[in-house]
């Protein structure tokens, strides 16, 4: 007896929702569309095939029912697939991702150094080197708990990656507006708490401590100084304080 030939490949409809649509080619946004899906691919691997990295991914429904990334796609199954903060009461739903991450820390990959800097200046744990690899960065943000910023979706398709957030803005202050705004963080700003150069915390210092270290002009003109507890940079109020001010004042309210 001779064996049965392979079942043929599953056809499957897919909608993606809002700014999911970003990553598709015009033909496919904002319209079902369907595709031919090889034998037991799982709703993630078909989510990642069409180009959406799966840490942009909230909730996936399929024929209504929510599902999680494992879910093996079947001929004539229709799946719907949302990001993550839309405007819809998603707390019946089966979240793909795990649970929020407890403290939000970032890091940052090769291109966006200025997002990194200012994201420092927010007050936020945010790591940044410039020549990190995919492989690094997909290790630091699974063993300490870090979300991924990077304008490179095939390093948000790591398998170890489980938090990340694509960035589409250009210019670094948009980038923060951008991010602050899609991980609702104006509640969590705390300016000028973190050195801008190697990531660690301030503290107060005695400017009696730091006097020798000064410029003439700064020692004569300040009195108020911290001290970055890693590299040892000393901060002050000064004209450059003022300037980084003016960027992060409405991302408050």
């Amino acid at each position: 007896m001779t064996s049965g030939a392979p079942s043929s490949a599953a056809t499957v409809t897919f909608r993606f929702y809002e700014e999911l649509n970003d990553f598709l080619p015009p033909a496919r946004r904002k319209r079902d569309f369907s595709v031919a899906c090889a034998n037991a691919a799982t709703a993630k691997h078909m989510i990642e095939a069409l180009g959406v990295p799966h840490t942009e991914v909230e909730v996936v429904l399929v024929n209504g029912e929510s599902v999680g990334f494992d879910r093996v796609l079947r001929d004539g199954d229709r799946v719907a697939v949302y990001p993550k903060f839309e405007a819809l009461d998603v707390t019946p739903l089966l979240r793909v991702r795990e649970a929020p991450l407890r403290t939000t820390r970032f890091v940052a990959d090769a291109h966006l150094g200025g997002l990194a800097r200012l994201l420092r200046l927010a007050g936020f744990d945010t790591l940044y080197e410039n020549g990190c690899s995919d492989a690094q960065i997909e290790l630091r943000a699974r063993e300490e708990g870090r979300i991924v910023l990077t304008r490179d979706r095939e390093l948000l398709k790591r398998r170890g990656i489980t938090h990340g957030c694509f960035v589409r803005a250009l210019r670094p202050r948009e980038q923060l507006r951008e991010v602050i705004a899609r991980l609702d963080l104006s509640r969590s700003l705390r300016p000028f708490s973190r050195c801008l150069a190697c990531n660690e915390l301030l503290a107060p210092v005695d400017k009696d401590a730091v006097c020798d270290r000064l410029p003439p002009d700064v020692r004569d003109r300040h009195e108020r100084f911290t001290a970055c507890r890693g590299c040892g940079r000393i901060y002050w109020e000064g004209s450059h304080w003022r300037r980084m001010r003016t960027i992060v004042e409405g991302f408050g309210r």
